[in-house]
């Protein structure tokens, strides 16, 4: 279980729970989201890249036929299962290791580049950053991606989001708006910002893919128990039948920061 008093008031939870709802439900990102990361040039063939807070290894897999050469890490231990077995099925050369971002140590001048998708709040800033800096190489890069649904702007998401807060009212995940990815000071001490973008994505689900992404959520699988999340399941899925056809898509966001090491 995780405890963070910056995230959901300090509420506990637990990837490892929602690990193969995770699998099965959050490799969603359309190939525009990973296009804007090789088309400046990182995570290509030449490459040796580090994907921080991988889970289920969603980018590596998906970014794996641009060339680099991957590893991942993550901190739970259920989440690195489901990556190496689909890395597996899926014929693809790819190193994974549980390990949280604060303990991985690897040599100096290891990576071109390191990743962070949907996970640098997490981290202990203050002292990853100059490890991060340490194991980059010369010119080396930090890359942080980040998607979230737009529920001021999308009517599916909106309500869905309300219903995750009947259950988890101090869910800090909720109330997204487009913005560029916060980026704490401490990181322009060991980085420069090279790069940001912000941009409208318009992702594809039918009612069961959109229960199984909200039930994905730090909101939900990961934090409520047995008897809430049986109360959730059957209310989503009455709303779903209420308000939603059976395909449709929901407005997201895309953000990506590029920081180049000094």
């Amino acid at each position: 279980m995780i405890t963070d008093k910056r995230i959901d008031s300090g509420k506990a939870f637990d990837w490892g729970k929602t690990s193969k709802e995770y699998a099965k439900f959050r490799d969603i990102y359309p190939e525009e989201f990973y296009r804007k990361v090789a088309d400046r040039g990182l995570c290509i063939k030449g490459q040796n890249v580090l994907d921080l807070g991988t889970g289920t290894g969603v980018l590596p897999r998906n970014m794996y036929h641009y060339g680099a050469k991957w590893t991942g890490t993550d901190i739970s231990p259920e989440q690195i299962e489901q990556a190496k077995r689909m890395a597996s099925e899926e014929g693809k050369d790819i190193d994974f290791f549980t390990a949280s971002a604060e303990e991985i140590d690897f040599p100096d001048n290891t990576f071109d580049v390191l990743t962070a998708c949907q996970c640098f709040w997490y981290f202990d800033h203050e002292k990853v950053m100059p490890e991060f800096s340490r194991i980059l190489k010369k010119d080396g890069r930090l890359v942080i991606l980040f998607m979230a649904w737009l529920p001021f702007e999308d009517k599916i998401a909106g309500a869905s989001e309300e219903l995750v807060l009947k259950y988890s009212p101090n869910w800090s995940g909720a109330r997204e708006t487009k913005h560029p990815i916060f980026i704490p000071e401490v990181c322009y001490d060991y980085f420069d910002m090279e790069y940001h973008e912000e941009y409208d994505l318009k992702v594809p689900f039918t009612k069961e893919t959109w229960h199984g992404r909200m039930f994905a959520c730090r909101g939900v699988g990961a934090s409520l128990n047995e008897e809430e999340i049986k109360a959730w399941d059957k209310e989503h899925r009455e709303l779903l039948d209420r308000i939603a056809p059976d395909r449709f898509n929901v407005l997201h966001y895309g953000a990506i920061a590029v920081l180049k090491k000094k």
